[in-house]
């Protein structure tokens, strides 16, 4: 008998539902504070994740949400260049 294997979950920072790691895109702060956006969810440093939805990530700009799990200002550019990846 196979091992049924575990697939992680992450809270996403717009509706706050927990959701399959690989459905989410990851924001993250490394260790010289620069914001990056992580599309393999592999990268070093601390992670904030939003769901590939638009609706999600206005939600979680409108709040600030990733900018309090990062706990650092996350740049208008960063903003833009995520509501690019989701628009495709």
């Amino acid at each position: 008998m196979a091992a049924v294997k575990k697939i992680p979950l992450r809270k996403c920072t717009g509706c706050n539902e927990m959701k399959p790691k690989c459905e989410l895109v990851r924001v993250i702060k490394t260790a010289d504070e620069q914001i990056l956006m992580d599309l393999t969810g592999k990268m070093n440093g601390r992670g904030a994740y939003v769901c590939r939805s638009e609706e999600c990530l206005k939600k979680a700009i409108k709040t600030k949400a990733i900018e309090r799990s990062l706990g650092i200002k996350v740049s208008d550019e960063l903003y833009d260049e995520l509501k690019k990846e989701l628009g495709d």
